[in-house]
């Protein structure tokens, strides 16, 4: 490898690769965690110990940077794309003089080889991604002569694997998986309407003869059996396993990442007390049920715009706000996103004036009615029809102080458990998912996430929302922290809360329960959508008027981009179009009873392009309705079935569209010459593709082709 130093975007899953070997949970929103674990995969091959600051491009990497396995991986899924190109052109049923082609053009083609060379993830999804479709076209193929043998069985399962893999590296992965289950599902409908399907499947391999006289009903339930034999194998194959697939991915994934890290805030406190270190030192031993006299930190379950506790201190909201509205001038209560000692809060029987857990305590469970006095100031929490600082549709929500101004203390809340399993669930530490309802107005205790002025500290807000609009889990709350009073008097007590908990019992969270919430995380976390130097949008990558610099010597004027051979990304949209021109000419023509095409012919000739121009379609148009920071290397899975496409296309013309010799002569001849440019522009842009020659700036701004291109000409 010639780059020694970090390029683009593999300081980006460096990072990740260095928590992996460190085993520190993070949480990454660009998707599942396989393509992450078979880079980290690398650096473990390579004796990689996680120490490195990811933290700039072009930084050097030190000795104990394996680089060569870091980028084996993606190196090898590269080179494996290039026959797996050359097997499915074959699978589609056309010459080898068209699958070579297919190969040699993916071997030429720069944006792919860049891609393959460095710390990234496309080369994975696109090796996936044909792998998929190598797989379901070899078990097709083998549908018509050998159904249900060993080699039948091993694509399907090989399919299913192939595509939750394609999944797991990126969520896009997920437009070539339905891709395949569509032509599946094509396949399978017509499978159902096959009358031979039981001579073929099952007569042909037991020995029986067509049916005849009084065996016709036994066959036609045995052809019903068949066809319901296959598409069970269908389901479970290219559905079942798929779902086990991803959840193994996350279960190792979990497995692996036992650490507490600096993503924690994000999760639940459920999930942080399951990870070592961290909240899980923190919470180890809390008493599991909250009792009467139950000291206790309230979390928001919501975590936005910031996990935050529900919090309070001594300073009141103010008489008059800038608006001229008045307030309660009671003491604030607010949503705090750091811990501290004024999170804790007491839960109080409104029927006695205890502050401790009684022997044998009392547990609270769904529907009682509880206080809630602030451990350190002993103010209740209180919310009356006062309007909120920020939000005047909802209530202010305060710790009770009387002023004197016929104000009266409005401070019983029911306890409602949201996750129950019963009405008579107890109020569980960490577990419980909790709302709190006002006895008197029926608000609800709700985190507004508007942030409050200076005089509040820029904490977030707590409301009382009086408007029912149904669940949200700005709503909800969960004990975090939990320990049983024991001082009845203020100034124990304060001492008590600084004090830290002590017990130690133990409690984990069950998988399912934190892949599910891993897995809504990821989904909802919203990235830095600011726009970045290289961003580029979907209708640039097609006329290829957008690059990326990777990664420049720090000395000379070597350096690598992202470029496409312009010759195989120009020929590539033209055979697309020609070819959907040829489709619907061929289809309009059919729908007139004229055949142009044998039909053996025009069903390979469907296949590939449902295969092709819907595999480029599926992974290239969904990107317009993405509001997400976009690059040109998002467009190289589309790139990767458009010139899988392009050779089908030139034979086709060809063989069906050339209709003398010397016609077919002069468009061979004209297919060798282009072949040869696109060569030529491949070894032109071959210094921008390795980063292996110092050039000099003459020589750089003759590969300036197009005046988009960034060509980074250092001036000396």
């Amino acid at each position: 490898m010639t780059c020694l130093a970090s390029s683009f975007d593999e300081v980006y899953y460096g990072q990740y690769i260095s928590l992996y070997m460190k085993r520190v949970f993070f949480l990454d929103g660009s998707g599942p965690p396989l393509g992450h674990m078979l880079l980290a995969l690398g650096g473990y091959l390579g004796g990689f110990d996680g120490n490195f600051l990811w933290n700039r491009i072009g930084a050097e990497y030190s000795s104990n940077v394996p680089v060569w396995s870091l980028r084996l991986l993606p190196a090898l899924a590269g080179a494996f794309s290039v026959p797996m190109a050359y097997q499915i052109v074959l699978e589609l049923r056309f010459s080898h003089c068209a699958a070579m082609g297919a190969a040699l053009l993916m071997l030429i083609e720069n944006a792919l080889i860049t891609q393959s060379r460095l710390i990234l993830l496309e080369a994975l999804l696109i090796f996936f991604n044909l792998l998929s479709v190598l797989c379901y076209l070899k078990f097709s193929n083998l549908q018509q002569h050998s159904p249900f043998s060993l080699s039948w069985w091993f694509w399907l399962v090989l399919t299913g694997v192939a595509c939750s893999c394609t999944v797991g590296i990126k969520y896009m992965g997920v437009f070539t998986y339905l891709l395949v289950l569509s032509v599946a599902a094509a396949h399978a409908w017509h499978l159902v309407g096959d009358q031979t399907l039981s001579n073929v499947s099952a007569l042909g391999t037991w020995g029986w003869g067509a049916p005849t006289g009084r065996s016709r009903q036994c066959f036609s339930a045995l052809s019903q059996a068949c066809v319901c034999c296959h598409l069970l194998a269908r389901a479970v194959a290219l559905l079942v396993i798929p779902a086990l697939m991803y959840l193994l991915f996350f279960y190792i994934h979990l497995i692996l990442l036992f650490r507490s890290g600096p993503h924690d805030q994000v999760m639940s406190s459920a999930f942080q007390a399951s990870l070592e270190g961290g909240l899980a030192r923190i919470t180890r031993g809390q008493p599991l049920e909250v009792a009467y006299g139950s000291q206790v930190t309230l979390k928001s379950v919501f975590g936005k715009p910031v996990p935050c506790w529900l919090h309070s201190h001594q300073s009141t909201y103010p008489m008059i706000y800038e608006n001229g509205r008045g307030s309660s001038h009671q003491q604030q209560v607010t949503c705090y996103p750091f811990k501290d000692v004024n999170n804790w809060w007491i839960v109080k029987d409104p029927g006695r004036h205890q502050l401790v857990v009684s022997n044998p305590p009392r547990p609270i469970r769904h529907g009682d009615t509880v206080q809630l006095v602030h451990g350190m100031t002993a103010r209740l929490l209180n919310t009356h029809d006062v309007a909120a600082p920020l939000s005047p549709h909802a209530q202010e929500v305060s710790c009770y102080v009387d002023h004197n101004i016929s104000m009266p203390a409005q401070n019983l809340w029911r306890l409602e458990i949201v996750n129950r399993d019963t009405d008579r669930d107890v109020w569980k530490t960490i577990m419980s998912e909790v709302r709190f309802v006002h006895v008197n107005t029926s608000a609800i205790l709700k985190l507004s996430g508007a942030h409050l002025p200076d005089w509040g500290f820029r904490q977030l807000e707590v409301v009382g929302e009086k408007l029912s609009r149904g669940f949200h889990e700005s709503t909800v709350w969960n004990v975090e922290e939990h320990r049983y009073g024991k001082s009845q008097e203020q100034r124990e007590r304060e001492l008590e809360l600084h004090s830290p908990i002590q017990v130690d019992v133990n409690r984990n969270l069950s998988f399912m329960a934190r892949f599910s919430e891993l897995q809504w995380r990821m989904l909802t976390l919203r990235t830095d959508d600011s726009e970045h130097k290289y961003s580029s949008t979907p209708l640039e990558w097609v006329t290829l008027d957008t690059n990326i610099a990777y990664w420049l010597h720090p000395k000379s004027s070597a350096q690598i981009h992202l470029l496409g051979n312009v010759v195989i990304w120009a020929s590539a949209s033209l055979a697309t179009v020609t070819y959907a021109l040829l489709f619907l000419w061929y289809l309009l023509r059919r729908r007139r009873n004229a055949c142009d095409l044998p039909e053996d012919d025009w069903l390979r000739w469907v296949l590939a392009g449902s295969l092709c121009c819907g595999g480029w379609a599926v992974n290239y148009l969904p990107f317009f309705l993405m509001e997400k920071t976009l690059f040109l290397y998002h467009y190289l899975p589309a790139l990767t079935f458009q010139i899988i496409l392009l050779p089908v296309v030139l034979q086709h013309v060809g063989d069906h569209l050339c209709r003398s010799q010397l016609q077919r002569s002069v468009f061979s001849a004209l297919v060798v010459a282009w072949y040869s440019s696109a060569c030529h522009v491949f070894s032109t842009l071959r210094p921008l593709t390795y980063g292996d020659t110092s050039l000099s700036p003459s020589e750089l701004r003759a590969l300036r082709w197009k005046d988009s291109w960034d060509i980074l000409i250092r001036k000396y």
